[in-house]
Protein backbone atom coordinates (compact mmCIF):
# COMPACT_ATOMS: atom_id res chain seq x y z
CA UNK A 1 0.00 0.00 0.00
CA UNK A 2 1.11 3.38 -0.22
CA UNK A 3 1.44 5.85 2.33
CA UNK A 4 -1.65 7.79 0.97
CA UNK A 5 -3.40 4.89 1.03
CA UNK A 6 -2.59 3.74 4.45
CA UNK A 7 -3.51 6.51 5.58
CA UNK A 8 -6.90 6.12 4.67
CA UNK A 9 -6.69 2.72 6.19
CA UNK A 10 -5.72 4.24 9.30
CA UNK A 11 -8.67 6.80 9.29
CA UNK A 12 -11.62 4.37 8.46
CA UNK A 13 -10.30 1.15 11.22
CA UNK A 14 -9.53 4.45 13.66
CA UNK A 15 -13.28 5.17 13.48
CA UNK A 16 -14.74 1.74 13.18
CA UNK A 17 -12.29 1.02 16.33
CA UNK A 18 -13.41 3.88 18.24
CA UNK A 19 -9.84 4.24 18.92
CA UNK A 20 -7.48 7.63 19.41
CA UNK A 21 -3.73 7.33 18.16
CA UNK A 22 -1.39 9.18 20.78
CA UNK A 23 2.11 9.82 19.43
CA UNK A 24 5.09 11.19 21.23
CA UNK A 25 7.43 13.48 19.82
CA UNK A 26 10.08 11.80 18.76
CA UNK A 27 7.95 9.52 16.33
CA UNK A 28 8.41 9.87 12.44
CA UNK A 29 7.10 12.57 11.15
CA UNK A 30 4.02 10.67 9.53
CA UNK A 31 3.06 8.96 12.53
CA UNK A 32 3.26 12.43 14.07
CA UNK A 33 0.45 13.82 11.71
CA UNK A 34 -1.67 11.12 11.57
CA UNK A 35 -1.93 10.81 15.25
CA UNK A 36 -4.73 12.62 17.56
CA UNK A 37 -2.30 14.19 19.55
CA UNK A 38 1.34 14.55 19.78
CA UNK A 39 3.39 15.63 23.01
CA UNK A 40 5.79 14.72 25.86
CA UNK A 41 5.73 12.17 28.12
CA UNK A 42 3.58 14.57 30.84
CA UNK A 43 0.62 15.42 27.84
CA UNK A 44 0.65 11.86 26.90
CA UNK A 45 -0.31 10.80 30.07
CA UNK A 46 -2.51 13.06 30.96
CA UNK A 47 -4.12 12.54 27.72
CA UNK A 48 -3.83 8.66 28.63
CA UNK A 49 -6.05 9.33 31.56
CA UNK A 50 -8.56 11.57 30.35
CA UNK A 51 -9.65 10.02 26.97
CA UNK A 52 -13.09 8.76 26.93
CA UNK A 53 -11.82 6.44 23.26
CA UNK A 54 -12.12 2.62 23.73
CA UNK A 55 -8.97 1.80 22.12
CA UNK A 56 -5.82 4.02 22.55
CA UNK A 57 -2.65 2.85 19.93
CA UNK A 58 0.17 4.40 21.57
CA UNK A 59 3.31 5.49 19.22
CA UNK A 60 6.01 5.26 21.50
CA UNK A 61 7.86 2.61 23.20
CA UNK A 62 7.08 0.26 25.66
CA UNK A 63 7.02 1.91 29.16
CA UNK A 64 5.02 4.28 27.13
CA UNK A 65 2.12 2.42 26.47
CA UNK A 66 1.91 0.67 29.96
CA UNK A 67 2.01 4.19 31.40
CA UNK A 68 -1.27 4.42 29.40
CA UNK A 69 -2.06 1.37 30.82
CA UNK A 70 -2.00 1.96 34.15
CA UNK A 71 -4.16 5.19 34.16
CA UNK A 72 -6.67 3.34 32.08
CA UNK A 73 -6.87 -0.01 32.88
CA UNK A 74 -10.10 -0.03 31.46
CA UNK A 75 -8.91 1.09 27.62
CA UNK A 76 -7.71 -0.99 25.05
CA UNK A 77 -3.65 -0.44 24.68
CA UNK A 78 -2.07 -1.18 21.56
CA UNK A 79 1.78 -0.87 20.85
CA UNK A 80 2.02 -1.22 16.86
CA UNK A 81 6.11 -2.48 17.42
CA UNK A 82 6.29 -4.88 20.12
CA UNK A 83 9.81 -4.46 20.12
CA UNK A 84 9.69 -0.60 20.61
CA UNK A 85 12.06 -1.27 24.10
CA UNK A 86 14.04 1.79 25.94
CA UNK A 87 17.69 1.06 26.87
CA UNK A 88 17.20 3.57 29.62
CA UNK A 89 14.03 1.86 31.08
CA UNK A 90 15.61 -1.17 30.85
CA UNK A 91 18.89 -0.15 32.93
CA UNK A 92 17.20 -0.54 36.89
CA UNK A 93 15.12 -3.04 38.02
CA UNK A 94 12.36 -3.28 41.41
CA UNK A 95 14.85 -5.19 42.59
CA UNK A 96 17.99 -2.58 42.33
CA UNK A 97 15.72 -0.81 43.89
CA UNK A 98 14.29 -2.42 46.45
CA UNK A 99 18.23 -2.67 47.88
CA UNK A 100 18.62 1.19 47.46
CA UNK A 101 15.90 1.33 50.09
CA UNK A 102 17.17 -0.92 52.47
CA UNK A 103 20.85 0.68 51.73
CA UNK A 104 18.86 4.55 52.45
CA UNK A 105 15.73 3.60 54.37
CA UNK A 106 15.13 7.34 55.09
CA UNK A 107 14.85 8.39 51.54
CA UNK A 108 12.21 8.72 48.90
CA UNK A 109 11.81 6.82 45.28
CA UNK A 110 11.35 9.23 42.14
CA UNK A 111 11.72 7.60 39.60
CA UNK A 112 11.36 8.97 35.87
CA UNK A 113 8.09 7.74 33.65
CA UNK A 114 10.76 6.12 31.49
CA UNK A 115 10.49 3.17 33.41
CA UNK A 116 8.88 -0.11 33.70
CA UNK A 117 5.68 -0.54 35.39
CA UNK A 118 7.51 -2.54 38.12
CA UNK A 119 10.15 0.01 38.59
CA UNK A 120 7.18 2.31 39.26
CA UNK A 121 5.33 -0.05 41.64
CA UNK A 122 8.36 0.12 43.64
CA UNK A 123 8.75 4.12 43.83
CA UNK A 124 6.97 6.73 45.88
CA UNK A 125 6.24 9.25 43.13
CA UNK A 126 6.82 9.37 39.33
CA UNK A 127 8.24 12.40 37.03
CA UNK A 128 8.71 14.02 33.30
CA UNK A 129 11.44 15.82 32.40
CA UNK A 130 8.70 18.73 32.44
CA UNK A 131 7.83 18.67 36.40
CA UNK A 132 10.84 16.68 37.82
CA UNK A 133 12.48 19.89 39.59
CA UNK A 134 9.23 20.57 41.46
CA UNK A 135 8.57 16.72 42.26
CA UNK A 136 11.91 16.82 43.88
CA UNK A 137 11.54 19.94 45.38
CA UNK A 138 8.08 19.35 46.66
CA UNK A 139 8.97 16.40 49.04
CA UNK A 140 9.89 16.64 52.53
CA UNK A 141 12.77 14.23 52.84
CA UNK A 142 15.74 14.95 52.80
CA UNK A 143 17.41 11.90 50.54
CA UNK A 144 15.89 10.95 47.11
CA UNK A 145 16.60 8.16 45.33
CA UNK A 146 16.50 9.09 41.86
CA UNK A 147 16.31 6.35 38.96
CA UNK A 148 16.94 5.65 36.24
CA UNK A 149 18.34 8.28 34.65
CA UNK A 150 21.76 9.76 36.17
CA UNK A 151 21.89 12.73 33.52
CA UNK A 152 18.34 14.31 34.97
CA UNK A 153 19.17 13.10 38.09
CA UNK A 154 22.17 15.37 38.31
CA UNK A 155 20.32 17.99 36.64
CA UNK A 156 17.70 18.38 39.11
CA UNK A 157 20.56 18.44 42.27
CA UNK A 158 21.33 21.79 40.99
CA UNK A 159 18.51 22.99 42.13
CA UNK A 160 17.95 20.89 45.26
CA UNK A 161 21.36 21.74 46.75
CA UNK A 162 19.43 20.54 50.25
CA UNK A 163 18.98 17.11 49.17
CA UNK A 164 21.12 14.43 48.28
CA UNK A 165 20.44 12.38 45.33
CA UNK A 166 21.05 9.15 45.23
CA UNK A 167 21.67 8.67 40.93
CA UNK A 168 21.49 5.02 39.61
CA UNK A 169 23.31 3.75 36.46
CA UNK A 170 21.11 4.45 33.50
CA UNK A 171 20.93 6.87 31.04
CA UNK A 172 19.52 7.45 27.09
CA UNK A 173 22.14 6.68 24.74
CA UNK A 174 20.70 8.99 22.14
CA UNK A 175 21.20 12.15 24.51
CA UNK A 176 23.97 10.95 26.86
CA UNK A 177 26.45 10.60 24.17
CA UNK A 178 25.94 14.22 23.15
CA UNK A 179 29.68 16.38 23.35
CA UNK A 180 30.65 19.78 24.71
CA UNK A 181 32.94 19.44 21.36
CA UNK A 182 29.91 18.83 19.20
CA UNK A 183 27.79 21.64 20.77
CA UNK A 184 30.64 24.04 20.13
CA UNK A 185 30.98 22.87 16.72
CA UNK A 186 27.28 23.45 15.87
CA UNK A 187 27.73 26.55 17.57
CA UNK A 188 30.33 28.00 15.57
CA UNK A 189 28.60 27.13 12.16
CA UNK A 190 25.20 29.13 13.49
CA UNK A 191 26.29 31.79 15.69
CA UNK A 192 23.19 33.95 16.09
CA UNK A 193 21.47 30.34 17.40
CA UNK A 194 20.30 29.79 20.77
CA UNK A 195 20.74 26.08 21.70
CA UNK A 196 17.86 24.35 23.80
CA UNK A 197 18.95 21.50 25.19
CA UNK A 198 16.89 18.53 26.86
CA UNK A 199 17.68 17.44 30.68
CA UNK A 200 18.57 13.75 29.71
CA UNK A 201 21.65 15.40 28.27
CA UNK A 202 24.65 15.63 30.34
CA UNK A 203 25.38 18.10 32.91
CA UNK A 204 27.71 20.21 30.92
CA UNK A 205 25.63 20.57 27.80
CA UNK A 206 22.64 21.62 29.83
CA UNK A 207 24.80 24.25 31.67
CA UNK A 208 25.88 25.68 27.95
CA UNK A 209 21.67 26.11 26.98
CA UNK A 210 19.83 28.96 26.81
CA UNK A 211 17.16 26.76 27.85
CA UNK A 212 16.97 23.43 29.05
CA UNK A 213 13.73 21.54 29.52
CA UNK A 214 11.54 19.02 27.98
CA UNK A 215 10.04 18.41 24.38
CA UNK A 216 7.01 20.50 24.90
CA UNK A 217 9.01 23.32 26.91
CA UNK A 218 11.55 23.31 23.83
CA UNK A 219 9.01 24.01 21.13
CA UNK A 220 7.22 25.96 23.19
CA UNK A 221 10.23 28.49 23.89
CA UNK A 222 10.90 28.51 20.54
CA UNK A 223 7.27 29.71 19.29
CA UNK A 224 7.46 32.40 21.77
CA UNK A 225 11.56 33.73 21.21
CA UNK A 226 11.78 36.51 19.03
CA UNK A 227 15.24 34.50 17.70
CA UNK A 228 14.70 33.10 14.30
CA UNK A 229 17.54 30.21 14.93
CA UNK A 230 18.07 27.47 17.19
CA UNK A 231 20.41 24.76 18.08
CA UNK A 232 18.48 21.41 19.24
CA UNK A 233 20.22 18.70 21.71
CA UNK A 234 17.13 16.32 21.86
CA UNK A 235 15.97 13.71 19.77
CA UNK A 236 15.50 14.81 15.99
CA UNK A 237 11.88 13.82 15.61
CA UNK A 238 11.21 16.82 17.86
CA UNK A 239 12.23 19.10 14.53
CA UNK A 240 8.75 18.40 12.70
CA UNK A 241 6.74 20.08 15.18
CA UNK A 242 8.95 22.45 15.86
CA UNK A 243 8.81 23.56 12.23
CA UNK A 244 4.64 22.96 12.12
CA UNK A 245 4.76 25.28 15.13
CA UNK A 246 7.81 28.14 14.11
CA UNK A 247 7.29 28.53 10.43
CA UNK A 248 9.98 30.42 8.68
CA UNK A 249 12.61 30.16 12.09
CA UNK A 250 15.39 27.51 11.10
CA UNK A 251 16.50 24.38 13.25
CA UNK A 252 19.83 22.80 13.75
CA UNK A 253 20.46 19.50 15.22
CA UNK A 254 23.39 20.01 18.16
CA UNK A 255 24.99 16.47 16.76
CA UNK A 256 24.92 14.12 14.13
CA UNK A 257 22.38 11.22 14.60
CA UNK A 258 20.69 12.53 17.32
CA UNK A 259 18.22 9.43 16.28
CA UNK A 260 16.64 6.92 19.17
CA UNK A 261 15.81 4.02 16.91
CA UNK A 262 12.94 2.28 19.00
CA UNK A 263 11.33 5.87 18.35
CA UNK A 264 11.46 4.75 14.66
CA UNK A 265 9.62 1.64 14.71
CA UNK A 266 6.76 3.13 14.45
CA UNK A 267 5.19 3.07 10.57
CA UNK A 268 2.32 3.70 8.94
CA UNK A 269 1.78 -0.13 8.00
CA UNK A 270 2.27 -1.12 11.71
CA UNK A 271 0.15 1.16 12.88
CA UNK A 272 -2.63 0.00 10.27
CA UNK A 273 -1.71 -3.54 11.37
CA UNK A 274 -2.43 -2.87 14.73
CA UNK A 275 -6.03 -1.19 14.34
CA UNK A 276 -6.72 -3.72 12.19
CA UNK A 277 -5.62 -6.82 14.38
CA UNK A 278 -5.79 -5.41 17.48
CA UNK A 279 -2.64 -5.69 18.57
CA UNK A 280 0.01 -6.15 20.17
CA UNK A 281 -2.22 -5.88 23.59
CA UNK A 282 -0.58 -4.15 26.38
CA UNK A 283 -1.14 -6.36 29.50
CA UNK A 284 -0.47 -5.63 32.74
CA UNK A 285 -0.50 -7.90 36.12
CA UNK A 286 -3.23 -5.99 38.05
CA UNK A 287 -1.87 -5.66 41.68
CA UNK A 288 1.42 -4.57 40.23
CA UNK A 289 -0.64 -1.74 38.30
CA UNK A 290 -2.28 -0.72 41.18
CA UNK A 291 0.67 0.11 42.87
CA UNK A 292 2.27 1.58 40.19
CA UNK A 293 -0.81 3.92 39.38
CA UNK A 294 -0.13 5.69 42.69
CA UNK A 295 3.09 6.86 41.88
CA UNK A 296 1.93 8.15 38.22
CA UNK A 297 -1.18 9.30 40.55
CA UNK A 298 0.57 11.89 42.55
CA UNK A 299 2.70 12.93 39.95
CA UNK A 300 -0.58 14.26 38.21
CA UNK A 301 -1.94 15.58 41.66
CA UNK A 302 1.02 17.53 41.33
CA UNK A 303 1.37 18.62 37.66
Amino acid sequence: MSNTELIKKIEKLKKERHAVILAHLYQPAEIQDIADFVGDSLELSRMAKATTAEVIVFCGVTFMAETAKILSPERTVLLPDVTAGCPMADSITAQEILRLKEQYPEAAVVCYVNSSIEVKAVSDICCTSANAVKIVQSLTEQQVIFVPDQNLGRYIATFCPEKQIILAKGFCPTHHFITVQQVNETKKQHPAALLLVHPECPLEISRMSDLTGSTAQIIDFAAHSPTQEFIIATEEGILHQLQLACPGKQFYPAAPRLICANMKKTTLANLAAALEELKYVVQVDENVRQKAALSLERMLALS
